[in-house]
């Protein structure tokens, strides 16, 4: 006899909403995307966790770096690093920042290519385990960092804090200063306000840009995953075989992607960094 409160499986809709919720410090969902009062514990878990695989896979590769016939791993490293140099030289003209902003692009997009490919693991994998070590079988988690818009505005402002600083450190504090009021309109004082004003839409627009256009791609990505997830969980062949199909074509494309992203997302701390050097 039915009593009403047997376990029903989710809809769709409840599937979809469980696996876009973060694990976060109140413990209960959240419906902002942004909240600056709670702490999306899981996208800090993984992208820390994420940035010290990268700065361990770097420095295995620089202290076991050899001048002669290089392996495999070295011989990939070295690739990525020469293609950063290359782009770094032709942005960032000073030959003395290159020595900071060219590591720090190339553990910018070794960060996000790891960071990236969080999606490629099995849409419940992760949640599950994470269920039964927590003892609540609702429990939420969600594993692509760059999937959350907190998390990659947060990198676009780690980005803008390093261009005002080679804004002041290249131009001098008084030349910058002077700078965001005269450029780009000249320096009539009557146009010291909207040179001002147009300074700051300029730094806004860049940063807000740079964190959204990594979130959107991955969230979209994300989300297709969790629409083929969903096929295999019809129970019939056609729904599986559909779910097997759909998932290996979409992550083949999807690699493309998680290396695009990362690529868009290190040349324009490039580019931001080394319009900090120039003038107007």
């Amino acid at each position: 006899m039915s009593t009403g409160h047997e376990a029903h499986a989710p809809t769709a809709g409840e599937y979809i909403v469980h696996h876009l919720t973060h694990l976060n410090s109140t413990g209960h969902a959240q419906t902002a995307i942004i909240d600056w009062s709670v702490w999306n514990l899981d996208t800090l878990f993984f992208s820390i966790g994420l940035g010290i695989v990268t700065l361990l896979i770097l420095i295995k590769c620089a202290s076991s770096a050899t001048s002669g016939v290089p392996g495999r791993f070295q011989a990939a490293i070295e690739i990525l690093v020469e293609m950063v140099a290359d782009q770094a030289k032709g942005i960032v003209h000073s030959a003395e920042s290159r020595k900071f902003v060219a590591p720090v692009a190339l553990t910018v997009f070794f960060w996000i290519f790891l960071m990236n490919s969080m999606d490629f693991l099995p849409v419940d994998l992760l949640p599950k385990i994470w269920a039964l070590i927590s003892g609540d079988e609702h429990a939420y988690l969600r594993v692509v960092p760059t999937a959350d818009l907190n998390g990659t505005l947060g990198m676009s402002i780690g980005v803008l804090l390093i261009c005002l600083y080679y804004n002041i450190k290249i131009k001098g504090f008084g030349g910058w200063v002077h700078e965001l009021f005269t450029a780009p309109f000249g320096s009539h004082p009557l146009l010291y306000p909207i040179n001002f004003l147009m300074q700051m839409i300029e730094f806004l627009a860049k940063t807000v840009s740079h964190g959204m256009r990594l979130f959107g791609n991955m969230y979209a990505g994300e989300l297709v995953f969790m629409l083929i997830a969903l096929m295999g969980g019809t129970a019939t062949v056609f729904g599986f075989l559909g779910h097997v199909v759909a998932g290996s074509i979409w992550a083949v494309f999807h690699i493309l992607i998680v290396a695009l992203q990362a690529f868009i997302f290190m040349m324009l701390t490039l580019v931001y960094i080394g319009q900090a050097h120039e003038s107007h």
